[in-house]
């Protein structure tokens, strides 16, 4: 075995720099003894560690690792019975491996190297050792017993492991003295028994001559205890003093700690003195109102030019002292209550002068008529009032201060600039759609128009909006009789707008729109900044601005910027912080008002403006109820003026509802604010707009519906004729517009409706056959949806296609019949007896069919007596036609056709039936189309 352990350690792990502490040669369990040796190694290098290898001997004698573990992946130890003297052991790695032993001792001094390793290398995460004798893993227990191969085995692991930390190869030095001991011994190499003998001897030589050498100096010896003794006494003394010391020390001791304290109570008290002084210097800081700011307020002269600045430095003084955070305990303080009394009444004082001036500047401002209508200007313009915004914005930082300090003075200058100003916009409002309409229709009276009176009386009372709303409804349902329906003949059609007085309706409405926007805009933001409007909290105005966004993009950098701006004006804040937040805000989709297509969907839609629209992307949304409840007051006509405008010219014309629809919808859905006043004014329009619209709509379909032709020769039926001034009218409104959806809904349900009534129209008409009157109407209806290229129509052009095919080949079947109705029938019987088992070869032999009877029928229709027949057909054919549907040419080629097909069909049976005959008909398939011809040019 020591002869393998060599080799283990030269061929194995000398290359890997390892040394091998422990083998154990084993073999597998079973009837093939696979043998190998199992390997517990340590590492040369630091950090040290444990390896557990099975090595194998190949054929060529060499030995080879097979497997390796390190020693913390051992999991348990099993020496199966530690009763029992066995060979077998079981180690637990990643699986179970059994194997048998060499013997069992051999299998136990392999166990107590495993259990040394695990001792010194993982101390507190052995493996468990199970079924193993408790001797075998004591630290400290006996060897001896075991034999002297276990004993030599746990040695070497114990020379092993000491010498791992210790081992240092030869010096130089060493080396060559070891070399020449060795050459001063001929034997050294050749007899290593006797050069071993040699060392012995000189050893027990030495040790000798160190013991005699011990023994001469042993009257040193005694001397040397003797000092040992006498300094042991000196060092008692010193003892002894040293323990005086420490009671002197233990008393320093006890008056210091008694000084400590005294300090630190001293230190405490100065730093309560030091709290207290530095508390009532901020008290006092806060509540300190300099003496020239207190005169200033008390003497405070609004109208004194170059006093403004220096008023509201004063003012926003005394509300920094007024609003300091003063806790509780310190309010009690009678110092502190007196202070605050006398900020009371200068500030009451203060209120007084303010609310006095600014009232007196509201009402001067609402009596100065300022920049009015311009009546002879080239474009439409609705006045602008920057000049009050710009003589007011001075005096924005003291309104401020009287919305936080003084809130029933707030109330009253709120009212009072809305009932001053509100003066002001309600009469440009109304000069501006009095002028829009004069533009429009030049001062003619129009269709369902009151007269001038009755418009100035709908301008008077906001509770009379609802019933004008519904008076619109209920005169555009009374109106259709006499409008533009489709159903109707275009000389039943009331008087109405041109294209042209339509173009200038829709071009001034757009600037009616265009105008009103900029104007109630900028009122309301001067508004949101002039009377601090959102100052209810910075976290409700964030909840506004950060709340909502809108279903488009369209509103750029620029919006955003300008409404942080705003943003940071009313609530203080930097603009950028503002501008973040904006930006991080989530994104909604909003509902798009009227995209239903009845009229309920596009009321429960319309409801979505106004307080509960969604702003554009980016932008703040700075009003809630009080910027509305200012904005109503201030425009208390617009509404009214607005519905009234519209309501006019849609009972005027019935087309004017689409331009209405069309432009309020691009406003609506491109509005930089959503909440502001003027979205939910134009939205509550939007919303009636999109019901007159879809009014509009059904009347026209209900038109369809209802159509009766009471001319003697039907024609093309109104709704057809009607139509493709409808589409072209309606194509130029929704071009490019985002409400280009709902039009082309109602588009499918018109055309559906005409399919489903031009059979009811063909069949009530008495003079004109049924098949006439459809085949028409299908092909003007084909023609008109081809060059309209109406989008999403492809199903019903097809269809309308289709149904006139159909039409037109029922009625050259029914009119056009069997000209040649004796020879038809002739042959009618031959295809029967045919059909009936008779050969065709066989049937001239038949008494009814011979050849005979077949010359006399064919001699019944020469070629003149045809073409006479021929150009009778058509003159019924022209007779049932109409010019408006120009289909003559077209019905005559038809019958041309079917005349052939049958002229062939004839031919066909005569060679299969009379072969060899010599049988022919009297003319020829030229001859009908010389026919055919000549007919249609003679007429």
């Amino acid at each position: 075995m020591a002869t393998i352990r060599h080799s283990l350690q030269r061929d194995v792990f000398e290359p890997t720099e390892e040394r091998l502490i422990g083998v154990l040669y084993v073999t597998k369990p079973g009837k093939k003894k696979k043998t190998s040796f199992l390997c517990a190694t340590i590492n040369k290098e630091k950090p040290v560690s444990a390896t557990v290898h099975q090595v194998k001997k190949t054929d060529k004698d060499i030995y080879k690792k097979k497997n390796s573990w390190l020693l913390r992946e051992l999991q348990v130890v099993d020496g199966r019975d530690e009763n029992k003297d066995t060979a077998e052991l079981d180690l637990t790695f990643d699986r179970v491996y059994k194997w048998v032993a060499n013997s069992t001792p051999d299998k136990n001094a392999f166990i107590q190297v495993l259990w040394k390793l695990c001792c010194r290398y993982l101390p507190k995460q052995k493996p468990q050792f199970i079924n193993v004798p408790a001797d075998l893993i004591e630290e400290n227990a006996t060897f001896a017993e075991n034999g002297d191969v276990t004993t030599a085995a746990f040695d070497t692991v114990e020379a092993a492991l000491e010498d791992e930390g210790d081992y240092r190869a030869l010096s130089e030095k060493e080396q060559i003295d070891l070399e020449r001991l060795m050459e001063q011994c001929d034997s050294a190499v050749s007899n290593a028994e006797a050069f071993a003998e040699q060392l012995s001897r000189d050893l027990s030589v030495l040790d000798g001559a160190n013991i005699h050498s011990m023994m001469a100096s042993e009257a040193q010896v005694e001397a040397l205890m003797d000092m040992i003794d006498e300094a042991y006494t000196e060092a008692e003394k010193i003892e002894t003093r040293l323990d005086s010391y420490d009671e002197i020390l233990q008393h320093v001791k006890d008056s210091i700690e008694k000084m400590a304290d005294k300090n630190t109570s001293i230190e405490q008290t100065n730093a309560n003195n030091s709290k207290l002084l530095e508390e009532l210097d901020k008290l006092i800081n806060q509540l300190e109102l300099p003496q020239r700011h207190q005169q200033v307020l008390l003497e405070a002269d609004l109208n004194k030019t170059g006093s403004l600045p220096q008023i509201i430095e004063a003012a926003m003084a005394l509300q920094t002292a007024i609003s300091a955070p003063i806790p509780t305990h310190l309010s009690q303080l009678q110092a502190v209550q007196d202070q605050k009394k006398r900020f009371e009444k200068l500030k009451s004082r203060f209120s007084q002068i303010i609310s006095r001036h600014l009232n007196n500047l509201f009402i001067h401002l609402g009596n100065d008529p300022g920049e009015t209508l311009s009546l002879h200007a080239e474009q439409l313009t609705l006045p602008r009032h920057g000049s009050i915004h710009t003589e007011l914005s001075p005096y924005t930082s003291l309104m401020h201060w009287v919305r936080a300090l003084d809130h029933k003075a707030y109330q009253h200058l709120n009212k009072t600039y809305a009932n001053s100003i509100s003066k002001l916009y309600e009469r440009d409002i109304r000069l501006f759609f009095e002028e829009a309409r004069q533009r429009i229709s030049g001062g003619r009276r129009l269709r369902g128009s009151g007269s001038s009176q009755d418009l100035a009386s709908m301008a008077g009372v906001a509770g009379k909006l609802t019933s004008q709303i519904k008076h619109g409804a209920q005169t555009l349902s009374t109106r259709t009789t006499t409008g533009a329906l489709l159903g109707v003949d275009r000389d039943l059609w009331g008087s109405e707008l041109d294209m042209q007085e339509r173009q200038k309706f829709d071009e001034i409405f757009e600037r009616v729109l265009s105008e009103l926007q900029p104007v109630c805009l900028a009122e309301q933001e001067f508004c949101i900044a002039f009377f601090n409007l959102n100052a209810a909290g910075t976290e409700e105005n964030l909840s506004y601005i950060l709340g909502t966004k809108s279903r488009t993009s369209s509103v750029g950098e620029r919006s955003l910027s300008h409404w942080a701006t705003v943003a940071s004006k009313v609530t203080g804040c930097n603009p950028s912080v503002w501008l973040s937040m904006a930006q991080k805000a989530p994104s909604s989709v909003a509902s798009t008002p009227g995209s239903s297509g009845s009229e309920e969907s596009s009321g429960s839609a319309g409801t979505s403006f106004g307080v509960s629209a969604a702003g554009t992307p980016g932008q703040c949304r700075l009003v809630n109820r009080e910027v509305r409840a200012m904005m109503v007051a201030l425009f208390t006509t617009l509404e009214q003026q607005l519905n009234s405008f519209i309501n006019t010219y849609d009972r005027a014309d019935s087309y004017c509802c689409l331009y209405i629809y069309v432009r309020l919808s691009e406003h609506v859905l491109t509005a930089e604010d959503t909440g502001s006043f003027l979205s939910t004014t134009f939205g509550s329009c939007l919303v009636q707009a999109k019901r007159n619209f879809d009014r509009f709509m059904n009347s026209q379909l209900q038109s369809v519906q209802e159509c009766r032709v009471t001319k003697k020769k039907c024609g093309i039926i109104p709704f057809i004729n009607n139509f493709e001034d409808f589409c072209h009218t309606a194509e130029s409104v929704f071009k490019k517009s985002e409400r280009r959806a709902d039009l082309d809904k109602w588009y499918v349900r018109l055309v559906m409706a005409m399919f489903e009534h031009i059979p009811r129209v063909a069949s009530e008409h008495q003079r004109t056959p049924p098949e006439v009157i459809k085949m028409e109407n299908y092909h003007v209806l084909h023609q008109l949806m081809f060059q309209l290229k109406l989008p999403g129509m492809d199903a019903q052009r097809k269809e309308a296609k289709q149904r006139y095919q159909e039409a037109l080949n029922a009625y050259v079947t029914q009119y056009f019949g069997r000209p040649l109705e004796k020879l038809n029938l002739f042959f009618d019987g031959v295809t029967a007896k045919v059909a009936g088992g008779v050969k065709e070869s066989e049937v001239g032999y038949q008494l009814a069919f011979s050849k005979q009877e077949l010359r006399k029928v064919i001699k019944e229709y020469p070629g003149k007596e045809v073409k006479r027949g021929l150009d009778q057909l058509y003159k019924k054919v022209e007779k049932h036609l109409s010019e408006e549907g120009n289909l003559l040419q077209v019905v005559w080629r038809a019958m041309q056709e079917e005349f052939i097909r049958q002229y062939k069909l004839i031919e066909d049976l005569i060679h299969r039936c009379y072969p060899g005959a010599m049988i022919n008909l009297e003319f020829s398939i030229d001859d009908i189309l010389n026919y055919f011809s000549d007919i249609a040019q003679s007429h």
